[in-house]
């Protein structure tokens, strides 16, 4: 009996499903057999062809086959070649081939290449692969590299997906694009899109960023994308660090939601919110939802907040605003006004519209108030309280009346960080509760003069000085009527006292509504997703997924929960 009559016997004893599923040889060539050492093997060498087998659409060439008729089995030697349809291709020196369970295993310079497109392809190589026709996937274990049209990608393990084009990569992940560098613990690439979704610690180093996630979406060809979980993003000298964050090479821009830190490396200063956005070529930094930025002066922190803050300009010309229910606090200073605006150049903070500010237990108010650093020093240099400037502070023994001083405009002067000297100028009047050592009060000093020099201690009044023609007396306790006892003007506003670093905080920035960043913890259906992209390529909402989305659901928008802000440490 021939090989071929074989064939046929073995056929016909089959079923018409079984049949259907049988190796077909399309070109024998050399036909021998080897029972010692291949029992019921077919062997077949080529000879001006290569030998040439089919079975259900795909087609395999070699040098050498031995072929198992009855376990419908084949292997195959020398410059093998798999071909399926138009868009499979695998070469390699040998290929175990199980016709019953439509499997492959390759092995010796394995090369797989795969049409992604009507213009594209990618090429893996490793050194074995198994190439499962049933499922249509292809998977190493012993490193592998693809190259695409946009990236070189090398992994320990990985999955290929021929239908969706999807590549599945664990343990030791790697990018290498001429734009930038990627590594991951794990990796799901799609070569249609170039689109990649990280999983576990990965970094991705370009010429002018560095970020860094956890859980994260990264479109390769335009260098676009965002980190859901422990992402921290290394930009133009500022790190951010947030919950979810968004990055965009093209237009140079990020942004990041919940528990964010902006660091500045440079001023070594810090901005924390829960939303904000980063403006590379402008170098700013716009920040809402709690916000707070923080910096250091003659050591110690000064925080200052606002519902809207706004960093902008270069390291050495940084500006700070904050803007509506502007509040700042430092140890023994502390202010609140509508807005606050800041240069780093010039050393100039100015507290806009019906400001106050207290140092110690002295309350400052003017239509404006200026505080000056030494731009060399960085130390508070001076004070101004520009137009109805008035001091008050809380009679420390009496604990009911008030010592007050007014006039057109205020001028202090600070030395090691604390306010030594006061000057009133124009118009100026004083009331002022005098004590003897016993701490018995000897009367109330009420006086007008021209200006009036106030000598502080400990954040103290230490010595009055008036000047030029003053007029006034001092009053026993029992003549001053109290209705005599407040100057015009005069607003106690001691119960909007700043104390504490968390009293720049009203409620409604304690209590705000965080948006939920889901897919953190639950497996991602980037599958659907990447239908969804494929179905509607012009949406921007499809092309880039937002940040706060649930990644597996593009057109939705994010659910919120109302959860307590996380205080700062």
């Amino acid at each position: 009996m021939t090989y071929c009559e074989a064939q046929i016997s073995v056929g016909e004893t089959q079923n018409d499903t079984t049949s259907t599923k049988q190796i077909n040889i399309v070109h024998g060539a050399n036909f021998t057999k080897d029972e010692e050492n291949f029992p019921g093997a077919a062997i077949f060498s080529k000879d001006d062809r290569q030998v040439q087998f089919e079975h259900e659409g795909a087609d395999l060439w070699c040098d050498i086959a031995i072929h198992y008729l009855k376990e419908n089995r084949l292997r195959a030697i020398g410059n093998v070649r798999m071909k399926q349809g138009d868009s499979v291709t695998m070469t390699s020196g040998k290929i175990n081939y199980d016709g019953n369970t439509k499997l492959a295993k390759a092995f010796e310079n394995v090369v797989l290449d795969s049409k992604t497109s009507e213009t594209g392809s990618m090429t893996l190589t490793t050194d074995t692969l198994r190439f499962d026709r049933e499922k249509q996937e292809a998977y190493y274990q012993d490193s592998g590299t693809i190259i695409d049209s946009a990236n070189t990608l090398t992994s320990r393990i990985g999955r290929y997906f021929m239908e969706i084009k999807k590549f599945q990569f664990l343990d030791s992940v790697h990018i290498d694009n001429p734009q930038y560098i990627l590594d991951s613990e794990q990796l799901d690439y799609y070569t249609t899109s170039d689109n990649a979704y990280m999983y576990g610690p990965s970094t991705i180093t370009g010429q002018t960023y560095k970020i860094y996630c956890e859980r994260g979406f990264y479109q390769t060809k335009i260098e676009q994308g965002y980190g859901i979980k422990n992402t921290r993003i290394d930009y133009n000298n500022r790190i951010i660090e947030g919950d979810s964050v968004y990055f965009d090479k093209a237009t140079e821009f990020a942004s990041a939601t919940n528990n964010i830190t902006v660091t500045d490396t440079i001023n070594q200063a810090v901005t924390r919110a829960h939303y904000a956005e980063v403006f590379k070529a402008k170098d700013s930094v716009f920040a809402t939802k709690r916000a707070v930025t923080i910096s250091l002066v003659e050591q110690d922190s000064l925080y200052v907040h606002g519902d809207t803050l706004m960093v902008t300009g270069p390291p050495d010309n940084r500006i700070v605003r904050a803007f509506k229910n502007a509040k700042f606090f430092k140890t023994d200073m502390s202010g609140k006004c509508d807005s606050i605006h800041s240069a780093e150049k010039t050393g100039l903070i100015q507290l806009v519209r019906n400001p106050v500010l207290w140092n110690g237990e002295n309350q400052m108010t003017g239509d404006s108030i200026h505080i000056i650093s030494n731009v060399k020093t960085e130390k508070l240099d001076s004070l101004k309280v520009l137009e109805n400037a008035f001091i008050v502070s809380l009679d420390s023994i009496s604990q009911t009346g008030y010592n007050q001083a007014k006039g057109v405009n205020l001028y202090g002067k600070f030395k090691e960080n604390e306010l030594k000297i006061i000057d009133l100028v124009k118009n100026t009047e004083v009331i002022y509760y005098m004590y003897n050592d016993d701490q018995e009060l000897i009367g109330i000093n009420k006086t007008i003069c021209s200006s009036i020099r106030i000598t502080m201690a400990n954040n103290d009044v230490e010595d009055l000085t008036f000047r030029t023609q003053p007029d006034g007396d001092i009053f026993p306790d029992k003549d001053l009527p109290s209705d005599s006892r407040k100057l015009k003007g005069f607003i106690w506003r001691g119960d909007e006292r700043i104390l504490t670093k968390e009293d720049i905080f009203d409620e409604d920035d304690n209590n705000i509504e965080l948006v939920v960043i889901r897919g953190i913890d639950n497996p991602i259906d980037i599958d659907a997703e990447e239908e969804e992209r494929d179905k509607n390529p012009g949406d921007p909402v499809n092309k880039i997924p937002l940040p706060n989305d649930d990644m597996s659901e593009p057109n939705k928008r994010p659910k919120v929960q109302k959860v307590k802000a996380a205080k700062f440490q």
